[in-house]
């Protein structure tokens, strides 16, 4: 039998005006961890969604050979028959299911239409214990962390009898712990069971730890497959390989010109929506100067989302407390249409969900914030919205077919640069910038860093919340420490490092 548990031979897929795959060639060996890296929009994604059906045989041309036999996928059910599955990035859970019906979601066991409750019961555990899921069974999704929910994802895989499972992005949203965690695991079901992974990552730290073999793509064609053990794999090489050149700085120069405190928040209490008792923010003061680029470090669950939704327009929480001051002057930000006609400006962690309208067009999601301004009398301006919309799309350098192109059909890093310029249209003084480069790959997140540092030199006050300590310290010129809903911690630049910033969060944890 071939050494290989899959080849993609050739495979060509193509959009209206767009081709993103151009006769790429990837090898995968049995029992292997194989890491697909790349920009976004190289094509990775599209890739993986020929290989288990989404792009249906037909769609593409090509060959997909698998366990030594070309396969036509019809659908995605075709390719699970075969043993192949994939975690999306966007879990597909069910919040108001259990875990246990989650994991048997589409696959229940059932006989003559009726499902077996007792069996169900049964085989999840045995499925949960086997991923390290330590709960009750019966718990439902939406009450569980994102890192036990990428368990349920990676349970319900292996519940479909998996021999090959494809992860896309699958850390994206998980603290370091959680990370290790999951990482850790697919060592172990690769080690002990011998399942072949496929995993889409552009924490290039990961992928270099555990990776077998990793392949690079670069606008829709394969670059190079690297082996560990016999070619010289570095984190340089990695990234020469996705942008094609060599990127010297993760992190654009910066030159600061910091005036005075343009924001602050004084005594901020925020109650948790779903239990007025249950005290989320803890009397938070903090500060921010105009040309500033403020960081807000801490690990998930501190508090950090949910003070920044609450200052911006009340979006979270119930009955919040404290006072927000604008170049000195007490403001009112009692809704989100009072928060941007002060100035201010939230890009939310969940673009997808909460940042973009999907189906419509770049156009349309970049004037949303502000549509009074290219306005009269309630009627839009369609020629000034087409204008600014160009504009953005030439400024931010969006890649796309056009402004008439859907949101949806963007990559990961283009979809967040369209968020950028919606917020942008609105003219903001102080801009609070929630993990502005999730899922975003290395040469993307650059752009992004470079837009804020000119941001920043325009003399406006940049508020970046991220779980990823290098870039905290990597772009900010100040960073405040949170834990448990409150501030433990404040340092500027040349005493943060990530020791210290850990250091704080230790000291603080169980005082309050």
């Amino acid at each position: 039998m071939s050494d290989y548990i899959l080849e993609m031979r050739d495979i060509t897929k193509e959009f209206p005006g767009v081709k993103a795959l151009d006769q790429v060639n990837l090898k995968v060996n049995h029992g292997e961890i194989h890491a697909l890296v790349g920009e976004n929009g190289a094509g990775k994604s599209t890739l993986m969604k020929v290989l288990s059906g989404i792009y249906p045989y037909g769609e593409y041309t090509g060959d997909i050979v698998y366990n030594g036999q070309v396969c036509s996928f019809k659908d995605i059910k075709d390719s699970e028959n075969q043993g192949i599955a994939i975690i999306h990035q966007e879990l597909a859970l069910s919040p108001y299911l259990s875990i246990a019906e989650n994991i048997f979601l589409g696959n229940e066991q059932q006989s003559h239409g009726i499902i077996n409750w007792n069996v169900t019961s049964k085989k999840a555990q045995e499925l949960m214990d086997k991923v390290g899921i330590n709960l009750d069974r019966n718990l439902l999704i939406k009450d569980i962390g994102v890192g036990h929910q990428q368990l349920v994802e990676i349970a319900k895989a292996l519940a479909k009898n998996c021999k090959l499972l494809i992860l896309d992005e699958p850390t994206a949203a998980l603290n370091d712990e959680d990370s290790d965690k999951l990482l850790n695991l697919l060592i172990d079901l690769n080690k002990k069971q011998g399942l072949t992974c496929i995993i889409i990552s552009h924490k290039l730290n990961e992928i270099t730890k555990i990776s077998d073999q990793i392949t690079v793509i670069r606008d829709g064609s394969t670059i190079e497959t690297m082996t560990k053990g016999k070619d010289e794999i570095t984190e340089d090489r990695i990234i020469k390989g996705m942008v094609g050149r060599d990127l010297l700085e993760r992190y654009p120069k910066r030159d600061a010109e910091i005036g005075d405190i343009n924001f602050e928040v004084r005594d901020w209490v925020v109650y948790d929506p779903l239990d007025e008792e249950r005290q989320r923010i803890k009397g938070v003061n903090f500060n921010v100067k105009k040309g500033e680029i403020l960081g807000i470090s801490g690990l998930m669950g501190a508090g950090r989302t949910e003070l920044a939704m609450s200052i911006f327009g009340k979006s979270y929480g119930k009955n919040i407390s404290g006072e927000i001051f604008k170049d000195g002057r007490k403001i009112e930000c009692r809704d989100v249409v009072e928060a941007i006609s002060h100035g201010i400006a939230y890009l939310t962690e969940d673009r997808k969900g909460a940042g973009l309208i999907l189906s419509d067009d770049i156009r349309k999601n970049i004037s949303l914030s502000d549509l009074w301004k290219i306005s009269k009398r309630g009627i839009v301006n369609t020629d000034l919205e087409l204008e600014h919309a160009k504009n953005f799309r030439e400024k931010l350098r969006i890649k796309s077919s056009s402004i008439f192109q859907a949101t949806g059909n963007l990559s990961g890093g283009n979809q967040q640069k369209v968020v950028l310029a919606k917020w942008l249209f609105s003219e903001p003084d102080i801009l609070i910038l929630d993990e502005p480069t999730r899922g975003i790959d290395v040469g993307a997140k650059y752009e992004i860093y470079a837009i804020i540092n000119e941001l920043a030199e325009q003399g406006k006050s940049i508020i970046v919340i991220s779980s990823e300590l290098p870039e905290i310290l990597g772009i900010c010129d100040r960073v405040y420490v949170m834990n448990e809903g409150q501030m433990v911690g404040e340092m500027d630049r040349s005493q943060a490092t990530q020791e210290s910033i850990m250091s704080c969060i230790i000291q603080s944890t169980g005082k309050y």
